[in-house]
């Protein structure tokens, strides 16, 4: 089989990056007002600082925005001691780094904590806003490693998944329908599309034969009116352009307005250099897809063509 190169380029791609948020998330949790802004004052720079004035008031913010990277918490609240707040955000967030302010010899506590993985840090008050800034930095370093190991571990976990798939599909699919509707779901779950669509090609020509998935069910097929499957056809080489809203070329196309696609990836499929159809991921949200994750794309194209020669397509 061949194995045709994926050719990115080099301004999209950055543009993409670009738009991914800069700063990582933080809270802040005190329930003296001028320690609380102080806080906030110290880490805005560096950091998108949410704020909370205890511990009930965290969980809720917590249950709004979501995971952040790292908490930074004061001990002697009212209500709820900082250690008994960290605790119950340890089973949704368990990857935040958690981290304790204390004026008090809180020793049980705080061993208690630590002991069980609720703490990476405890600081002593009054606190020196440069130990502290050093810190927090450490404790972000950490969390992104952490997530970076993560996503590395779950793009290998879904290679393997995806290759699995496809040798299943070309065993057990009785018929090339089959095999290309299970494609397009295998995929599309994959990289988290909300729909896809698999159609094949006579020469250049588009033709009746698809398999199409979508996560709200049906799903309109207006590949040959796209620009970017076009040129992917003419070029043989993968398209994409995951901020449409964004894109003077394309924001105007009726089918993206009407359907609120607003992130496309069209990859052709090829073997032995002959164009054998293309696939279209479909986002309804702007996303990005790190230069690795392009990279599986290209693998999946390939062991696509693969599935579809051996299905008799070719």
């Amino acid at each position: 089989m061949d194995n045709p190169s994926l050719e990115i380029d080099k301004l999209q791609y950055q543009v993409m990056t670009l738009e991914r948020p800069k700063k990582l998330k933080i809270l802040v949790v005190d329930d003296e007002p001028d320690n609380l802004d102080l806080l906030y004052r110290t880490f805005r720079r560096d950091f998108n600082v949410l704020k909370a004035d205890s511990g009930v008031h965290a969980l809720q913010v917590l249950a709004t925005e979501g995971e952040v990277a790292v908490i930074i918490s004061d001990q002697r609240m009212p209500e709820m001691k900082g250690t008994e707040f960290l605790s119950k955000t340890v089973p949704q967030f368990p990857d935040t780094v958690r981290i304790i302010l204390t004026g008090f010899t809180d020793i049980e506590d705080l061993v208690e904590a630590i002991n069980a993985g609720q703490v990476y840090k405890y600081i002593t008050k009054p606190w020196d806003p440069g130990e502290l800034k050093a810190v927090v930095q450490r404790a972000a370093e950490t969390y992104d490693l952490l997530k970076q190991r993560t996503e590395e571990l779950r793009r290998v976990h879904a290679q393997m998944a995806l290759v699995s798939v496809l040798v299943q599909i070309t065993h057990a699919a009785s018929s090339l329908e089959e095999t290309l509707a299970l494609i397009t779901r295998a995929v599309s779950e994959t990289f988290g599309a909300q729909g896809c669509i698999l159609q094949l090609l006579n020469g250049n020509t588009l033709v009746a034969t698809q398999g199409t998935y979508s996560d709200a069910g049906a799903i309109e097929n207006w590949l040959s009116e796209d620009t970017l499957t076009k040129e992917a056809i003419a070029t043989g080489k993968i398209q994409f352009c995951f901020n449409i809203l964004k894109d003077t070329n394309l924001n105007n196309a009726i089918h993206y307005q009407n359907t609120g696609v607003q992130a496309h990836l069209v990859m052709p499929i090829s073997y032995h250099n002959q164009l054998l159809g293309v696939l279209s991921l479909q986002w309804k949200q702007p996303c990005t897809l790190r230069e690795d994750e392009l990279k599986l794309v290209d693998l999946s194209a390939q062991l696509v063509a693969i599935a579809l020669t051996i299905s008799g397509c070719h």
